[in-house]
């Protein structure tokens, strides 16, 4: 496979953020690439594949090396200041890779009809690169109703799972679709339209979904489905 010439554009600006009640910055980064196309062209080429480890509804591939550290690199200091995190933790990648939603509605489990958190660690981020063309489904922010969280952070996680769980019990399991907008158990307080070469920062604490468009999003092909490059990194 040809060597990607990926380069970070010097002249991005980020934006802050601070979503819902709980005011957690988000950082938002528009034109993050000077080019995706050998980004683009490079996806297409591979194989994506089922991960079985996770809830993700759809297929993955790897990430090349020279995008992920030209990207982190590009953002590493900007996400230590923003989130105030020690100078004595040091950053490390967890999981990178390249994103596609293919699962049918029909075929979703209970958990993937809710909103989710990737861990309730306190500096594990999420990264999400626009890479295709819109349009294609947001990502959402949730309020939990039953106890006003936005975050699951270790001292909530107990209380949440169990107030979670009540919900389930006593309204029943979610409707088997995405949820893309708020209902009884969770509010849509906050969404970022996926756009093309937009990188966005979150908190892996945070509530929140792909915003799942099922006319656009539900495709296995790179060159037209909802392409994401998704980097995790956690402050150890």
């Amino acid at each position: 496979m040809d060597k990607l010439n990926y380069q970070v554009n010097t002249a991005i600006r980020p934006e802050i953020i601070y979503l819902g009640l709980e005011k957690t910055p988000l950082i938002m980064i528009d034109n993050f690439a000077l080019d995706l196309s050998g980004l683009r062209q490079q996806a297409w080429q591979l194989e994506f594949m089922k991960e079985n480890q996770t809830y993700y509804p759809g297929h993955r591939a790897v990430l090349p090396k020279d995008y992920i550290a030209a990207s982190l690199n590009a953002v590493y200091q900007l996400i230590y200041q923003v989130y105030q995190i020690p100078e004595k933790l040091r950053l490390k990648p967890k999981m990178l890779f390249y994103a596609l939603i293919t699962q049918p509605e029909n075929s979703l489990n209970p958990l993937q009809c809710m909103p989710h958190f990737d861990t309730s660690a306190p500096f594990y981020f999420a990264l999400l690169h626009y890479l295709n063309d819109s349009p294609h489904g947001s990502t959402g922010f949730f309020r939990h109703k039953p106890t006003g969280f936005e975050r699951i952070t270790d001292q909530r996680r107990p209380h949440y799972f169990e107030s979670a769980q009540h919900f389930v019990d006593t309204y029943g399991a979610p409707p088997q679709r995405y949820q893309v907008q708020s209902n009884e158990h969770y509010e849509l307080y906050h969404q970022i339209p996926y756009q093309a070469n937009r990188l966005i920062i979150y908190p892996g604490n945070l509530l929140h979904s792909s915003l799942v468009d099922v006319v656009t999003d539900i495709d296995g092909s790179p060159v037209s489905g909802r392409l994401t490059a998704n980097m995790f990194i956690d402050f150890v």
